[in-house]
């Protein structure tokens, strides 16, 4: 029983007729469309209607899979009472935050600012020439619990437009003012280990050595920690590192975070221990734990980390993949409007499903007799099997056949809605991951996955020059890319390349880098614009390095010039590169544990770095079985080039020319390897390329 975005928009009451959102196509404008609020996409027509009627601006920002947002649309968005006193007083704009990141991120400052706390739904009162001067998060209807409710709020806004508006005036510019002065990048201090170091310290000092995690509740995955974490313990064997690393994965992979019967993992933890979430799912969320969990198996060889990254994927592909290969965005928290509906069960519920086996189901997962209950786990499978006194690949067959029933039983249930948008960057995150999992564990079906996904945004979502849009749903390509969509894409067609060794790949990677660095570099300050120099023109042109929910695109950015750089031996690429971490050096030495992306890049360009060329024949079992046992370990910082090994000139020299003359010996798979900056006589042992790779 699938539901797509647009299956959360309820049908209109009788009489009512849509408003200015009936032709968007994204499912979170959609869901307002029948709104009696009389919203307007952001645009030229609502601009130019509120300085006409002298009218400020209530803009109003979320998500589709946003459970306060669908609380307030409800409460207030769908509220006669609410709606004549919004479209009297106000112009209203709705922006889906997910295809709009540059207007949220720009009023999300502007409410920190001005409340010192932001989230979604965000509202914003502003200057018909989008100058901000009230903004808050979820509203009432009515005043309660200490929130100010619209129908209070709206009426003194009004008064204050009408009778103090000087005083307005002067508050918005104040606030763009705060704004305009807020970190600059001005080029600072080359970055060095130093950060790595301090990055690392003060992540230990946040570790819930108990749970997991970092920080109290709500506690979120943030996945980029644990992986500079893992690269952290690569470089210095602080073992420590590693067990922080272990906890968390763990932690989460036992708790209600993660979906024991349908696979993937919601949006965070509400409490500590990783047991009761917030139940939406994201795509970046998916793309992001599951390269966690597939470096972190490779790092250690643990089967349970391996099985998660692969469960993650079964639900992408399952429940989250198009018919043309693009990848959907997000499944909503709420199903028949309660959040967690669809996830949680009664033990009767339990009972009825598995019967006699419920019993050591319970028991497993912790459900009690009474109440609502979110599966998760407080023993491990060894510790089960010592419980239930059983082999540990019995219990986990009992398991794995209860998840089963239960899956089919759920199945059943109203699903909760599903934006079915494809985002360029967030696909390239999940290219990035199935590609990491179709060579950690060999798996041609993932790479299948990933290669449709990338094909069909350079076949579907790029204009007549190439540039990128944002994007895509229902057979439309839309809004001009963003830094992130080229830089997460970037990364998703390197990390593809290495896996398939299609140079069109690489060479698709390369061109989007050109686009990048033309359209969004600053060439006063360094680093990299969020908007391109031709994208519309908004309050303000940012640039971002903080490495939040979801990595930002400089730091990103950083590591994909580094990557592209050792891959074709461009400097100019490095040194790009190195004027990131310049250009914002004085922002993230504050506080490196905020940016563990860019400290990953970091410690990528602070070596030692491996470049490996392996020439020979992809169809040889030399050759399989050396790319092998190359894509079993856990080396973060290297690059991967394959040459065919006789030919004389194939594609590859063209893209990365010093391979020109890197041919196979004596008919035989053999390894070149250059390692800081130190090239060693190739190798056809396989043994011996780890042992090169491994060197100090």
């Amino acid at each position: 029983m699938e539901n797509s975005g647009t299956d959360k928009i309820e049908k209109p009451e009788i009489g009512r007729k849509p408003n200015h959102l009936s032709s968007e196509k994204s499912p979170y404008l959609l869901q307002h469309a029948y709104n009696p609020v009389d919203w307007y996409p952001w645009g030229k027509e609502a601009f130019e209607r509120a300085k006409k009627e002298d009218k400020p601006i209530f803009l109003s920002i979320g998500y589709s899979t946003c459970h306060w947002c669908h609380v307030m649309e409800k409460e207030s968005y769908n509220d006669n009472e609410v709606a004549k006193l919004m479209n009297d007083t106000f112009v209203a704009i709705k922006v889906d935050r997910e295809e709009r990141p540059d207007i949220d991120a720009i009023y999300m400052r502007a409410c920190q600012t001005m409340t010192g706390a932001g989230g979604w739904p965000l509202n914003i009162i502003m200057m018909p020439d989008e100058k901000p001067f009230f903004a808050a998060t979820y509203l009432p209807k009515e005043s309660k619990f200490g929130r100010v409710g619209l129908l209070e709020i709206i009426p003194k806004i009004k008064d204050l437009w009408k009778t103090h508006r000087s005083e307005v005036e002067d508050l918005a510019i104040h606030v763009v003012s705060a704004l305009q002065e807020a970190p600059r990048s001005a080029p600072g201090e080359e970055l060095n280990e130093d950060a790595l170091n301090l990055a690392y310290e003060q992540l230990l000092g946040m570790f819930d050595e108990q749970n997991g995690g970092f920080g109290e509740a709500p506690k979120f995955p943030t996945p980029h920690n644990l992986m500079f974490l893992l690269s952290y313990w690569k470089r210095t064997g602080d073992i420590l590192a590693l067990r922080m690393v272990e906890r968390t994965l763990t932690g989460m992979r036992m708790g209600g975070i993660y979906d024991h019967i349908g696979f993937g993992v919601h949006r965070y933890s509400t409490d500590p221990k990783w047991h009761i979430p917030h139940f939406e799912k994201m795509l970046y969320d998916q793309a992001l734990i599951a390269m966690a969990y597939i470096e972190a198996f490779q790092a250690t060889g643990n089967e349970v980390y391996g099985r998660t990254a692969r469960e993650i994927f079964t639900y992408v592909l399952r429940d989250m993949t198009s018919p043309e290969g693009g990848f959907y965005s997000g499944e909503d928290a709420d199903s028949e409007g309660i959040e967690g509906k669809f996830y949680i069960w009664t033990g009767d519920e339990i009972k009825s499903v598995l019967g006699e086996e419920s019993e050591m189901i319970k028991k497993t997962f912790n459900i009690k007799t009474a109440g609502e209950n979110v599966l998760y786990l407080s023993r491990d499978i060894s510790e089960l099997a010592s419980y239930f006194k059983l082999p540990s690949d019995e219990v986990q067959k009992r398991l794995d056949d209860a998840r089963a029933k239960l899956f089919a039983a759920r199945e059943k249930r109203v699903h909760p809605g599903k934006d079915d948008k494809v985002l360029t960057d967030w696909n390239g995150l999940m290219i990035a991951a199935l590609a990491k999992g179709a060579q950690a564990f060999n798996e041609p079906s993932y790479a299948d996955a990933a290669g449709k996904a990338a094909d069909f945004i350079l076949g579907n979502m790029r204009d007549l020059e190439g540039r990128l849009y944002h994007r895509y749903r229902d057979g439309e390509p839309a809004i001009p890319a963003f830094l992130e969509d080229y830089a997460f894409l970037i990364r998703g067609l390197t990390e593809l390349y290495e896996t398939t060794f299609k140079e069109s790949y690489l060479q698709a990677a390369l061109d989007l880098m050109n686009d990048m660095i033309k359209h969004f570099w600053d060439n006063e300050n360094r680093g990299f614009y969020t908007t391109a120099d031709d994208a519309e023109e908004v309050l303000l042109r940012r640039k971002e390095i903080y490495d939040g929910a979801v990595p930002s695109g400089n730091s990103m950015a950083m590591l994909d010039l580094l990557r592209l750089g050792r891959m074709t031996a461009n400097t100019d690429l490095e040194n790009r590169a190195v004027q990131i971490g310049q250009a914002f050096s004085s922002s993230v030495l504050k506080t490196p544990y905020s940016h563990t992306q860019l400290m990953a890049a970091l410690d990528f360009a602070l070596g030692p770095t491996s470049e490996v060329v392996i020439a020979g024949d992809l169809s040889a079992d030399d050759t399989k079985a050396m790319l092998a046992a190359l894509r079993k370990e856990f080396i973060p910082n290297k690059v991967v080039i394959f040459r065919p090994g006789e030919i004389e000139e194939p594609e590859i020299t063209r893209l990365a020319e010093y391979t020109r003359y890197l041919f196979s010996t004596d008919g035989k798979t053999t390894a070149y390897i250059c390692r800081n900056y130190s090239c060693k006589t190739p190798v056809t042992d396989t043994g011996r390329m780890l042992e090169l790779l491994k060197a100090p």
